[in-house]
């Protein structure tokens, strides 16, 4: 069990992140099985069978050029899953700056896939 994983409850929901190997970019397994910028694609998955899902996603993590996969725990909210840990949320909606620092290729809203 990977380190982040000990933080879910056995009844919650969790969705899946990586880092993209290309940029370091954070992304969120979507139900197509493709990697999003946005956690508002992610595909929410029981908490119970999550063990199964992360060693799916570990074996093609090569292939689909991502890298350090874990779970995040999360709760629904009328714009999608949000992690409930300050670190996820900051990882998910961040930056935790003023605007005006944002990095250029931070986008405001919506996403790409991978």
């Amino acid at each position: 069990m990977d380190r982040r994983n000990n933080r879910r409850d056995a009844e919650g929901s969790s969705v899946v992140t990586a880092n993209r190997l290309l940029d370091g970019r954070i992304v969120w397994l979507d139900p197509a099985g493709k990697w999003q910028l946005s956690i508002a694609q992610a595909q929410t998955f029981s908490n119970d069978g999550m063990e199964a899902v992360l060693a799916r996603q570990t074996a093609k993590a090569a292939e689909d050029e991502v890298v350090g996969i874990y779970g995040v725990q999360v709760e629904p909210s009328s714009s999608g899953p949000e992690p409930i840990t300050t670190r996820e949320r900051i990882r998910a909606f961040g930056p935790s700056v003023h605007a005006a620092f944002t990095p250029a290729w931070q986008p405001l809203s919506g996403s790409a896939g991978v």
